[in-house]
């Protein structure tokens, strides 16, 4: 009956044949680094989990493999993680082939060396050479030791692949792993869940308040021209008063709820809520928008529009500067937007300002927030975020 170690040496035995065959492929990598680095480190993953080694695939299921290759090769981990396996396997490739190609031959060779004797053929293996059919028939055990040997060797070069693999992906223990994962989507779910009940409160004020205020104010105004019918300068003083109030207070409201959650966000977009943001806002500003924002998903949308109205405030508030540029790109429901001023700079992240509580928003939606403000340089803000199917920028 075979066992599981057999069934574990032979995978590791096979996989080492593949490595020394597909050892040119490795070759040609060389010149596609870093993609083939991130291809090669996911298939030793691969390899490592076939030999009983507990590696988890980074490449997400709904992902195809080139645009996560894409993805993987522009960050950190490429080079600190995914080139030293490429290395490696490069190098452990060279010993497989060596092994293979001179240890399973010379054992072929010595086991058969009856058999080619006596077909007039003597088998040479180094400096061996039968010259009676006694000694190919004393090479038999030699040849079959040293084809144990060579499995035996090639099983302790893929035990060096899994102590590689292991040495440099150490940092990612697959139970923290999971938990980050863990921890990811429910930020996510909770970002989710609260731009959707931002947006139920929009909605009620928008639906409810604001319309019994407009009735107010309407009946206000009803009172108002009632009173001035009358003569009556003190009521007709009153009644104005409180209509005006109320205008001011549906004033409020309204940018209350646009606050919340801006109906042009929902209605029509990302591009859309930003130029009307523009036309708000006391700065003269250049809007530049390119792309298709309908593939946004409705958290990612708002927290960019929410990252660029706080930057649009700051300029106002604290550049000193009455011109801001606004950039915006989309690419498959991935977003980069970018604020500009020149004002006097000096601009930082620090722990709990404004500015670190966007790039937490950010986060929350798998982006990120950076900011350059040297000091009397202007200040760029660039608030990034991936598309749900794993398209981000660089």
């Amino acid at each position: 009956m075979v066992t599981m170690p057999q069934i574990n040496v032979a995978r590791r035995m096979s996989t080492e044949l593949l490595a020394a065959i597909a050892l040119p492929l490795l070759v040609l990598g060389i010149l596609a680094v870093p993609f083939s680095a991130a291809a090669v480190a996911e298939v030793d993953r691969t390899r490592a989990r076939l030999c009983g080694m507990d590696a988890t695939a980074l490449q997400p299921e709904a992902q195809t493999r080139p645009r996560w290759l894409w993805r993987r090769a522009r960050t950190r981990s490429v080079w600190r993680i995914d080139l030293p396996v490429f290395i490696g396997a490069l190098i452990l490739s060279v010993l497989s082939l060596l092994m293979a190609f001179f240890g399973f031959i010379g054992a072929v060779a010595l086991v058969f060396s009856p058999a080619f004797w006596f077909a007039g053929i003597p088998a040479q293996v180094g400096p061996f050479t039968p010259g009676a059919w006694w000694q190919s028939v004393a090479a038999v055990p030699v040849g079959a030791a040293l084809g144990a040997v060579t499995a035996g060797l090639l099983v302790a070069v893929s035990v060096a692949r899994n102590l590689l693999l292991r040495a440099v992906t150490h940092r990612d223990d697959p139970a923290q792993r999971a938990r980050l994962e863990e921890l990811r989507a429910s930020r996510a779910a909770l970002g989710a869940a609260f731009e959707v009940e931002r947006r139920r409160i929009e909605r009620d004020l928008h639906d409810g308040a604001q319309q019994e205020l407009v009735a107010v104010v309407m009946r206000l105004g009803l009172l108002e021209a009632a009173a001035e019918g009358t003569g009556d300068e003190r009521m007709t003083t009153l009644a104005r008063s409180a209509r005006e109030q109320a205008e001011r207070a549906l004033v409020r409201l309204r940018e209350t709820v646009r606050d919340i959650h801006p109906r042009e966000l929902s209605d029509l977009g990302l591009i859309a809520a930003v130029r009307e943001l523009a036309t708000r806002s006391p700065l003269r500003i250049e809007l530049d928008g390119k792309g298709d924002d309908t593939l946004l998903a409705a958290p990612t949308a708002a927290a960019v529009y929410f990252t660029v109205s706080e930057a649009v405030t700051n300029i106002a508030k604290h550049s000193g500067s009455d011109l801001a540029r606004i950039d915006l790109r989309f690419s498959g429901g991935a977003v980069r937007a970018a604020v500009l001023d020149e004002g006097a700079g000096g601009a930082r992240i620090d722990e709990g300002s404004g500015l670190a509580g966007l790039r937490e928003r950010m986060r929350s939606v798998g982006g990120d927030l950076e900011v350059q403000s040297p000091a009397g340089g202007g200040t760029l803000v660039v608030a990034t975020a991936p598309g749900s199917d794993g398209e981000e920028w660089a």
